[in-house]
This record gives C-alpha cells, structure tokens and sequence, in this order.
C-alpha cells in the first residue's frame, strides 16, 4: 500500500515537472521569438510562465541553456519529418512534393520557426555544428545517390543534389522568413497569406519538378 501511495507522488511530481517545463519552453519561445536572444530577460520569461525567478534557474541555470532547450525543442519537430522524405525510396518528383508539402504544413502552424533558426544561425554560427549528431537531423547521403541516378537515367536533368536541394530550401523558407515584407508588397492580411502558402504547396512542387524533369 505504502509502494503504491509512493509511486503516485513520485508520478504526480513527474506530470507537475513536465507540465512545468512547457510552460517555461512555451513561455521562453514566445520571448525569444520577439526579443531574440540577446534583448530576453529570464524575469521576463519567468513572469510569461507564471513561476518565479528562482524556479526557472531551477530548470535552466542560464539563458544560454534556455535558449538552446527551445532551438533544439523547435528543430526535432521539423528535421525528423525532412529526414524521413530525403531517405525514403519515393522518386525525386515525390520527394518535392512530399517535402514542400511537409515543411509549408509544418511552418504555417509553428511560423516563429524559420526566424527563429536563422536568428540563431546569424547569432552563432556554430552552434547548428551541435544538432548535427542528433537522431533525425537531414542526411542529404541518399538523396544525393538518387539524385545522381536518376540524372543518369535521363528523369531529371543534369544537377547536383547540392543546388537542387538548396532550390527546394530557398523558395520554401523565404515567404516564411520575408512574410511581414511580402504581405506588405501584396498588401494582404494572414488568413489571406496562409492560403497563399497553402497554394504554394502545388505552386512550388510544380515549379522545381518543371524545371528539373525531362520531358
């Protein structure tokens, strides 16, 4: 009886801890998204989680760590599912699709992502280096071999896997990253932009498999 009341606490402690711990994440993403990591304070993002100071040096002993858990927490959403499309065994033509479907999907319900990466990656250079070695991030090796073969076969035109799969980044992550610029040049409002990249998702496939494939 005395194990079982034991195992509840302890349960009710680690539920109490996690429910903590995305509060503070939740919290820590929204100040970093506006302030960026230099100009967020951790009161600040304590007040946002609705804890005190000491409790969230508690969970992260600094900013630094802070700003991390929330970079890595924001990428392993994304990068596994990007991962999973580059080395599957569909065409070159399904992996476009796949993968611009995927990430405009993936970006329209999480839009703080891709400013929030390249902020970073414009911060500390670096500091992708660390990700590098965790399970799920992009590993370009097969779809660099598919790439090849299907140039060979004469599917696609002649191109580096490298340039196609930038080509792919690029027209995927800049109306993301220039949106406020974007909507102001096409003076539309969100509801409107969102449908605009849900279109994308056709619009971008058909322009990269139009522009690579033989006809």
């Amino acid at each position: 009886m005395l194990t079982t009341w034991l195992n509840c606490l302890v349960d009710m402690k680690k539920a109490k801890d996690e429910n903590t711990e995305g509060q503070i994440l939740d919290a820590a993403k929204n100040v970093f998204q506006a302030k960026g990591m230099d100009g967020a304070r951790m009161q600040e993002i304590a007040d946002k989680a609705g804890i005190n100071k000491a409790m969230l040096h508690y969970y992260y002993r600094s900013k630094q760590l802070l700003f991390e858990a929330v970079f890595k927490n924001a990428f392993s959403l994304l990068a596994p599912q990007l991962n999973a499309i580059l080395n599957d065994d569909s065409y070159i033509e399904d992996k476009v699709k796949n993968f611009t479907s995927n990430y405009i999907s993936f970006v329209i319900k999480h839009p703080y992502l891709p400013n929030f990466i390249i902020q970073e990656l414009n911060r500390n250079p670096d500091f992708i280096l660390n990700l590098k070695d965790n399970k799920g991030f992009p590993n370009l090796e097969k779809f660099r071999k598919q790439v090849a073969i299907e140039v060979k076969k004469g599917i696609i035109k002649p191109i580096s896997a490298e340039q196609l799969f930038i080509n792919i980044l690029a027209l995927n992550i800049f109306p993301f990253v220039a949106r406020p610029l974007i909507m102001t040049f096409i003076n539309t409002d969100k509801a409107a932009y969102n449908k605009l990249m849900e279109d994308r998702k056709a619009e971008v496939a058909n322009f990269i498999i139009h522009s690579i494939k033989n006809t």
